[in-house]
């Protein structure tokens, strides 16, 4: 069953290698604080500027690392159906418990298209499908409709991560869907609002460095103490946005360096927060307790 706090977990790097040792840290300290699940080489963890052998390494070391405490769900999506195919086929034999398969970036298809997109995946892949939509990074937007069509056509679609940051637009996929159909917050600021309406839960960027309380979100709201829920959402509504104030996963990265868990190290294009927002993003963990 795919619920509760699921982290998106970084890629450290170290030298421009990945950083073997931090990610299994990483993937321990998740483990121990509560962390429902763990999704290597999704938005957070670069995937874009990952070679195929790492991104394969990465989700073949978590899933290794996690040794099934854990679901791993693992970031195999592409703009390439053909390559989406491969990575969802690698990740299914390696051991990963479903895969988290994006909406086709650039290549800017109609709803049609991301029918066909995702009926090859699910029809060549027998594995638990997470779907992504995330307009602001693929532009198209996947409509509730489709997202409907695809979980009545194909068991192995089983959720959505829904990223789009409206909660119109996921009441209308948990009304079109049923309440057997997983969807999934895919923003930290709405994780308590959608698990309101329907939500299982989130994909959380804010986990990697607070991960206790953002599964105790989830454990408060789901047992019923809405109150304690709700009071996390409001201690944890600062360090959201200290989080985003740049594109993601600047922030975070640089708030694990701040932490000594990662080097402060990206790949290009991505680069090193400003000198003010690194000044304010230390400020935020100061006054959340996370460093002194």
């Amino acid at each position: 069953m795919i619920h509760g706090s699921l982290v998106a977990i970084v890629t450290p790097f170290k030298n421009g290698k990945i950083d073997e040792d931090a990610l299994t840290e990483l993937i321990e300290f998740q483990i121990e604080n509560g962390t429902h699940g763990i999704v290597p080489c999704g938005t957070t963890g670069e995937s874009p500027t990952l070679s195929h052998e790492e991104h394969e390494y990465v989700i073949e070391l978590t899933v290794k690392t996690v040794n099934k405490r854990v679901p791993v769900i693992a970031g195999t999506g592409s703009n390439s159906t053909k390559e989406a195919i491969r990575l969802t086929r690698f990740a299914k034999e390696i051991g990963a418990d479903g895969a988290l398969v994006v909406v086709p970036y650039y290549n800017k298809p109609t709803q049609e298209g991301l029918y066909q997109h995702f009926k090859q995946i699910a029809s060549q892949v027998d594995i638990p499908i997470i779907l992504y939509n995330i307009p602001g990074r693929s532009v198209v937007n996947m409509a509730p409709e489709t997202v409907a069509r695809l979980a009545g056509d194909f068991k192995n679609i089983v959720g959505v991560k829904e990223a789009t940051g409206s909660v119109p637009q996921a009441s209308k996929v948990i009304q079109l869907c049923g309440p057997d159909f997983i969807v999934l917050s895919g923003e930290d600021a709405l994780n308590f609002p959608l698990m309101a309406i329907g939500a299982r839960g989130f994909i959380t960027v804010t986990a990697n460095i607070a991960p206790k309380d953002v599964a105790d979100l989830y454990n408060h709201f789901s047992s019923g103490d809405f109150e304690k829920a709700r009071e996390l959402h409001y201690k944890l509504q600062p360090l959201n946005e200290a989080l985003f104030m740049e594109t993601n996963p600047i922030p975070i990265k640089a708030a694990l360096s701040i932490m000594d868990k990662i080097k402060y190290e990206y790949r290009l294009p991505l680069t090193e927060m400003t000198d003010a927002h690194f000044e304010e993003l230390k400020a935020a963990l100061s006054n959340y307790g996370l460093v002194s």
